[in-house]
């Protein structure tokens, strides 16, 4: 994956409007398709005497419509998780499925940081190339969330990370990252 330029402010706005979409969507359907299984099986007598069964397993009160209402938010967080795979390749989400693309591969790194940190130490290129990737990717992401504070810390373990470059003798570049090299750590 090769780390692009995004527009701040339009990535900013497009995840604002993403968030507020998703969660009105969320409330609006959970309460609509509540409503709809409350209608559709509250009274119904079949049902109710199995749910009713149910409810006694689990000692709930009996004229609550609270599986029915979970059901409903089961259902709302199942609508908008699909509309959100259908609309992630469209020019409206290019920034923020960047950035979720971005962050899943930060996240497979973090988990072998260690590994890869005392590989680059011993000289390992695929280990740099990693780390170069990792810290300019981060960098990247953190400027764009206006997560400031941590910063300072990045742009010195990417110092640190040139030092050891330089000291080998190599040209790495976070251009040269692939998703398969992390997989040489295990």
């Amino acid at each position: 994956m090769q780390l692009i330029d995004i527009d701040k402010v339009r990535y900013r706005k497009h995840l604002n409007i993403v968030i507020v979409a998703f969660i009105s969507s969320l409330l609006v359907l959970s309460l609509l398709f509540g409503t709809v299984l409350i209608s559709l099986f509250a009274d119904v007598g079949d049902v109710n005497e199995f749910l009713q069964t149910a409810n006694d397993a689990v000692q709930a009160e009996p004229d609550s419509n609270f599986r029915f209402n979970l059901v409903g938010v089961a259902l709302a967080l199942f609508a908008n998780g699909a509309i959100l795979y259908k609309v992630k390749h469209s020019a409206f989400f290019t920034e923020i499925y960047y950035v979720w693309q971005v962050k899943q591969i930060q996240n497979l790194v973090y988990r072998k940081l260690k590994k890869i940190k005392l590989a680059a130490k011993n000289g390992e290129e695929t280990a740099m190339i990693i780390l170069s990737f990792y810290y300019q990717s981060q960098l990247q992401i953190y400027k764009l969330d206006d997560n400031t504070i941590t910063l300072s810390t990045i742009e010195n373990h990417q110092q640190q990370l040139n030092e050891i470059i330089a000291e080998s003798g190599l040209t790495i570049s976070a251009d040269q990252f692939e998703k398969s090299l992390i997989a040489t750590y295990k």
